[in-house]
């Protein structure tokens, strides 16, 4: 069976981020841009990110660019934009495809899986795996992050 800990992306500063360094723990991935009305969310994501870490959560930042050109900014502005801004201190990877032929095996497997809402139909997709690296639930970008939804989600997979 497949998990989720045997995909790698490739970090924001360009060095391998494979998922199985997170073995054990629950990831919530999420695709995320600096340019959209969802942007806001970086700091519910940091605070989730914070909160659950030591029961073993971590949020995963996947900036992507295939939404109305949301994410046009390099690497290092974003993750410059992000630690400034929001004091993210999740892991975030390179810009990333999310959707379509290009999409990233990892997002492809999820939709798999989970089916139809698996796949982002915007920035701030959230995509949840329990502790055993198996999908478990995806929500659509209007999920805040401080939600009921997504924090008992988030507890139940905990």
């Amino acid at each position: 069976m497949t998990t989720a800990y045997e995909f790698a992306f490739v970090g924001i500063n360009g060095a391998p981020l494979p998922l199985k360094q997170f073995e054990g723990r629950a990831l919530l991935v999420v695709n995320v841009a600096s340019r959209c009305g969802f942007t806001p969310q970086y700091a519910g994501l940091q605070r989730l990110h914070q909160e659950y870490s030591p029961r073993g959560f971590t949020v995963i930042g996947v900036p992507c660019n295939q939404f109305l050109w949301q994410e046009p900014a390099k690497e290092t502005e974003i993750a410059a934009f992000c630690e400034v801004t929001y004091h993210i201190t999740f892991p975030m990877t390179e810009k990333t495809p999310v959707k379509g032929g290009k999409a990233h095996p990892f997002y492809k497997w999820m939709r798999e899986v989970l089916g139809k809402q698996a796949h982002p139909a915007w920035n701030f997709h959230k995509l949840l795996t329990d502790k055993s690296g198996a999908p478990v639930a995806a929500f659509k970008s209007g999920v805040e992050p401080d939600s009921k939804e997504l924090r008992g989600a988030i507890e139940r997979v905990l």
